[in-house]
């Protein structure tokens, strides 16, 4: 049987970045059938009960920290724990994505999702600025044009329609993986993620 999943996701989320290259690795196993649905967390959280980093309680962020230097070692992934670019807009890039998600497919979409995530959180570069945008198409082998059709009407409409159905799936936070219905909140699930899509 071939699962599927709808991979939501926020670009500026560390956990997307730590996540994305094992759900990558995950799908190419196991042969699922991904829908990359960028979503916009500033409209979901007020919804669920989060609260934007620079209001949560000192603990919560302090830990925070603490376990992101934990993934990014025990991954060996490098992830700077205060970029220069961050906190930053995530929806010029959840729109660039959704944009290339509808005109170029999803293996695209992944890409430059992983593309995006590393920039923010390995090499300095600031995602909601077109010109860093224009260079990660670029390094990605996709068409520049994706940057201008990212503000059109259509990907407007499909960005405000992945962040509907969130909702409606019980989505609350970055990365949220639902498989067949299922959903899996965060990074450290996709071992729940792999079980789901191998049974």
């Amino acid at each position: 049987m071939r699962h599927t999943v709808d991979y939501y996701l926020a670009p500026q989320s560390p956990w997307v970045y730590l996540g994305h290259a094992r759900f990558e690795e995950l799908v190419r196993r196991t042969g699922a059938q991904v829908n990359v649905r960028p979503m916009d967390l500033g409209h979901i959280f007020p919804l669920t009960g989060g609260l934007p980093l620079p209001q949560r309680a000192p603990q919560r962020q302090a830990y925070r920290l603490h376990e992101l230097r934990r993934y990014s070692e025990a991954l060996g992934l490098p992830l700077n724990l205060h970029p220069q670019h961050f906190p930053v807009p995530g929806d010029p890039a959840a729109l660039l994505i959704t944009a290339v998600a509808m005109h170029d497919g999803t293996d695209a979409a992944l890409r430059l999702t992983g593309a995006v995530t590393r920039a923010v959180w390995a090499e300095e570069r600031d995602i909601a600025d077109a010109v860093a945008l224009r260079a990660l198409l670029g390094e990605c082998g996709l068409n520049p044009e994706r940057l201008e059709q990212s503000h059109d009407d259509a990907t407007q409409a499909a960005y405000v329609q992945n962040t509907r159905l969130a909702l409606e799936a019980g989505v609350f936070g970055a990365p949220s993986y639902v498989v067949d219905g299922e959903l899996f909140w965060g990074q450290d699930r996709l071992d729940f993620v792999e079980r789901r899509l191998l049974a």
